[in-house]
């Protein structure tokens, strides 16, 4: 029995796990961020993909799953396991990975004919992100357990992080031979207004858990709410735009939600324009409607009444190319919400360039941006970008407000991992190593744990 850890890092989350021949992988994300995400994404998995019988997707954000088209097209023929809710979105995501693929390739292609040089071929097609979806198998619901193979099973639970998460706990061989694993995935930040907060996991022999935010507490949400609010309304007396680069799934619905309440409390303008121009975002949001068993009791009943929560008087969904033009031309007074969260691509980047370097206008970031990314680079107080091949200054008023953000602080991290008992061992993984992931070894070694922070494609024997 043994385990496989992904690399220290905030991307490309990737697990496996062998036990008697059956070989389970945990994830398959894509890099993102850094100058190297391309030539580590194209690059081996260190396995192979036709050895691999069973792949859990936790979530589907992109680092968790975006990979997996590429593990198909290498040969994988196994079944894919996910919640049902997982499954949706992550054909959202996926489809609209492989789409950004091709375009990208298209564009590189040209470049590279200009200098004589081969095209290379996208990381992955459409054909291959449709091939990957009819890998999805058995559904898993929260709480049952499903048999993967002799003497292996896995059981879902809640890790309130987006609609249809997952903690894993994997459970393989049988008396004294067996052994509890269990998965954080991506851990959510409690208290909020859509989503439940994260199950608390049972006790188990290894645990495996995110750390992105192991080096801080996030703000009270309310105070975060008020912050945001008061943000817009400062952007709206000076006369110019408020961009919130946004992450399609869970942190777009979750801000109309807020912004909805805010006007019905009068806090906000009843006219205000708000544009959600991200064609992924208004689909998960169409997707959320479908799961209102899901989330929590306000917002349930809202949904199960057949009133809208998202419903805002001034809201446009913008999903063709010419809308997103349009909103280009909107000088000022305006809430726009655009893809993507970590600005590495997607429609926010043509608002940056239109409104970054307005003094007038603002930048809200509510998530992690990690290293390399366009958005850390403003978050970090950089005075010009580069922003589609152009230098833009950044002018604009820049706002970090974590409270938002959909992962588990310190607090929240250590409560989970308490549940867990006395772990033989704690991996971390999912975070900066010299930041979260760092602090959190610190706290947990302080309260007697033993840690391990695995190196990429480190193998670790777990019996």
């Amino acid at each position: 029995m043994s385990f496989h850890g992904a690399a220290g890092q905030v991307t490309g989350s990737c697990h496996l796990l062998e036990h008697a021949g059956l070989k389970i992988l945990i994830d398959c994300g894509i890099f993102q961020g850094s100058r190297s995400a391309e030539e580590e994404n194209a690059g081996d998995f260190g396995f192979d993909p036709r050895d691999i019988d069973i792949v859990l997707l936790t979530h589907a954000h992109l680092d968790h799953c975006g990979r997996v088209p590429l593990l198909v097209r290498r040969g994988f023929r196994g079944e894919i396991i996910a919640t049902a809710a997982t499954r949706e979105l992550a054909r959202l995501a996926l489809l609209d990975s492989a789409h950004i693929q091709e375009e990208d390739a298209r564009r590189d292609a040209r470049r590279r004919q200009r200098r004589g040089r081969k095209p290379l071929p996208p990381l992955y097609e459409i054909t291959d992100a449709l091939r990957a979806m009819d890998a999805f198998g058995r559904v898993a619901n929260y709480g049952e357990t499903l048999d993967l193979g002799p003497d292996a099973r896995v059981r879902f639970i809640d890790a309130g992080h987006i609609l249809g998460s997952a903690s894993l706990v994997v459970e393989l061989g049988a008396g004294r031979s067996a052994r509890r694993i269990v998965f954080s995935g991506d851990l959510g930040n409690g208290g909020r207004p859509v989503l439940p907060d994260p199950a608390p996991p049972p006790q188990a022999d290894y645990v495996v858990l995110e750390s992105t935010y192991g080096d801080r507490r996030h703000r009270d949400f309310g105070e975060s709410v008020e912050e945001i609010l008061d943000a817009i309304r400062r952007t709206l007396a000076r006369g110019g735009n408020t961009i919130i680069p946004t992450f399609a799934m869970e942190r777009a619905q979750e801000l109309l939600f807020v912004l909805s309440r805010a006007v019905e409390r009068r806090e906000l303008p009843r006219t205000l324009p708000v544009f959600l121009d991200s064609p992924m975002a208004v689909s998960a949001t169409e997707i959320f409607r479908r799961y209102p068993q899901a989330f929590r009791p306000e917002f349930a009943a809202a949904l199960t009444a057949g009133r809208d929560p998202f419903k805002l008087p001034g809201l446009r969904f913008t999903r063709d190319v010419s809308e997103s033009i349009e909103i280009n031309r909107v000088s000022g007074g305006a809430v726009i919400l655009a893809g993507s969260g970590m600005c590495t691509g997607g429609r926010v980047i043509h608002h940056l360039r239109h409104n970054l370097w307005r003094k007038d206008c603002s930048v809200v970031f509510i998530g992690f941006a990690a290293k390399g990314t366009l958005a850390r680079r403003i978050v970090d107080g950089a005075k010009t970008v580069r922003v589609n091949g152009e230098t833009v200054a950044v002018k604009a008023s820049v706002h970090t407000i974590n409270g938002f953000s959909a992962h588990a602080d310190r607090d929240e991290l250590l409560d989970w991992h308490a549940h867990t008992g006395k772990p033989r061992t704690t991996f971390l993984v999912h975070g900066d190593a010299d930041g979260g992931m760092h602090a959190l070894a610190r706290a947990l070694a302080g309260r007697d744990f033993k840690i391990h922070c695995p190196g990429m494609d480190e193998a670790v024997d777990l019996t």
